[in-house]
């Protein structure tokens, strides 16, 4: 969408009255949010255990109504957990992928704020007037492992049909028990989706499920549309041009799209990326803050007034985001200059337990890549690319990386240092030189898709810039965020 087309939405939606009506409320659930934050879930790779203190801690509160309904395969809990009295039911469930927390973590926020003694009214109209069902974690056999599939291997979002899956006829039987008239389906989506063609990240994405081929829009999808739209207008207060609209595509395998067919006003959310926002934190609270909001209105009746027409006005998700972009690089090779731009992504690698992680990464892309965008992007016109030394004197341990002044060492063009004997259970470097074994020899860097991006950028024949594992050092400055290097054994 045109960045002129997107101010003059954003000034239509916040003078709208259905929006105004809302805004204290919204305002006051963000600047109190870390109030009801549930502190005991502080890193996006959670486990079925962590949550299980806490649906007991709950369960010994009267206001809440905590049924086992199901199990996974691997025989973990699904719980249940209902609180309010109203006749209109709204169905929350999270984590259908196991690689994908941020919503599971913002349910026990909520959960913290309606069972706190505060917002007095406005939890009276919410819960008087609606029964919240929440299902958090309905993979935790995926989520064990980290991964998005079960532990049958099935993605549980394309087995609405043959429900082969435990998890799966969990999610049908709940949903046609309550028949409920709205249900939020809750997912992660890739950080490197950004709003289209801006360089904005999309750090929520909204989808209301298409419930056939044609796409049509009854009453059913339409309601969901009209929270869609009320749920964009909260973010835009605290993550301006930061929404995506999702592809609706019908897809007859997708429990969105089913439930959406069923009669359930269903609102597909995605949490995507945020800047310097690694473990989904900031993503959480807009997570809580809309949805607590979109609840309240669907309570209040009001987003009845919303129309339909602003869905189609949020932009379109795309997927043209590098964690690292540098541009107009000058790369020398068989003695002719070449001006590229480079897309840079950190990708993650589990470590034992999955409960952390460290980075390997990329090059996505090379040429020119002029229509993409980075969340770190540097212009790197007259830098020449130039492959680092390894250090000459060879360390014997890992502890003996303590001792080396790193920054001056990359400021001398080394960006690899020799270790005698790398432990075993050494994954990562801790200082931002390569670790390279006895063994190692150097290549000369020929940049290509796929291979580690460790090089220097040069003005002069001096090193400004290093680029160390995927990650940006300024080398005047000493500046830039950086968590590993690579070792090679």
């Amino acid at each position: 969408m045109n960045p002129k087309l997107i101010v003059l939405f954003l000034s239509h939606i916040l003078f709208h009255p259905v929006y105004s009506q809302n805004s204290d409320i919204t305002s006051e659930l963000y600047s109190t949010y870390d109030t009801y934050k549930e502190q005991k879930l502080n890193i996006r790779r959670i486990k079925h255990h962590d949550l299980q203190p806490l649906i007991a801690k709950h369960a010994a509160n009267p206001i809440f109504t905590i049924n086992k309904v199901g199990e996974s395969i691997e025989g973990r809990d699904l719980s249940l957990i209902s609180i309010g009295s109203g006749e209109t039911h709204v169905f929350l469930w999270s984590q259908m992928h196991g690689n994908e927390p941020t919503a599971t973590q913002a349910i026990f926020d909520i959960l913290n704020f309606l069972s706190s003694g505060d917002f007095k009214s406005e939890k009276e109209e919410i819960l008087n007037n609606l029964t919240l069902h929440f299902l958090p974690m309905l993979n935790p056999d995926g989520a064990e492992r980290f991964q998005r599939r079960n532990v049958l291997g099935v993605d549980i979002n394309r087995d609405a049909l043959r429900l082969q899956s435990p998890e799966s006829q969990t999610l049908k039987r709940v949903r046609d028990s309550l028949k409920a008239d709205f249900g939020f389906n809750l997912h992660d989506q890739s950080t490197y989706y950004n709003a289209e063609r801006t360089d904005k990240p999309a750090t929520v994405s909204y989808l209301a499920p298409a419930y056939n081929y044609e796409k049509d829009i009854n009453e059913t999808r339409g309601n969901a549309m009209k929270i869609i739209v009320f749920m964009n207008n909260i973010i835009q207060k605290y993550a301006p041009g930061q929404v995506g609209r999702y592809n609706d595509d019908f897809e007859p395998r997708a429990f969105g799209d089913n439930i959406q067919k069923w009669g359930t006003s269903t609102i597909l959310i995605e949490s995507g990326g945020y800047a310097n926002d690694v473990e989904k934190q900031e993503i959480r609270k807009l997570n809580y803050v809309s949805i607590l909001s979109a609840i309240y209105t669907i309570a209040e009746g009001n987003y009845k007034d919303i129309p339909i027409a602003d869905y189609e006005k949020i932009p379109e998700n795309d997927r043209k985001l590098f964690d690292l972009k540098i541009t107009n690089a000058t790369y020398r090779l068989l003695d002719k200059n070449y001006v590229l731009d480079l897309g840079i992504n950190r990708l993650e690698v589990d470590k034992e337990g999955k409960k952390d992680f460290w980075y390997s990464s990329r090059i996505l892309d090379q040429g020119d890549l002029s229509t993409y965008y980075g969340y770190e992007t540097i212009d790197a016109t007259g830098y020449t690319i130039k492959q680092g030394k390894v250090y000459p004197k060879t360390l014997n341990t890992m502890a003996e990386l303590e001792q080396i002044n790193a920054m001056e060492l990359l400021q001398q063009g080394y960006t690899f240092i020799r270790l005698a004997k790398i432990p075993l259970n050494a994954l990562e470097s801790p200082i931002p030189l390569n670790i390279v074994g006895s063994a190692y020899e150097s290549t000369e860097l020929q940049l290509q898709v796929g291979i580690n991006p460790t090089f220097l950028l040069e003005k002069n024949g001096k090193p400004e810039y290093a680029v160390i594992n995927g990650f940006l050092l300024d080398l005047t400055t000493g500046k830039g965020a950086f968590k590993n290097a690579m070792i090679y054994r």
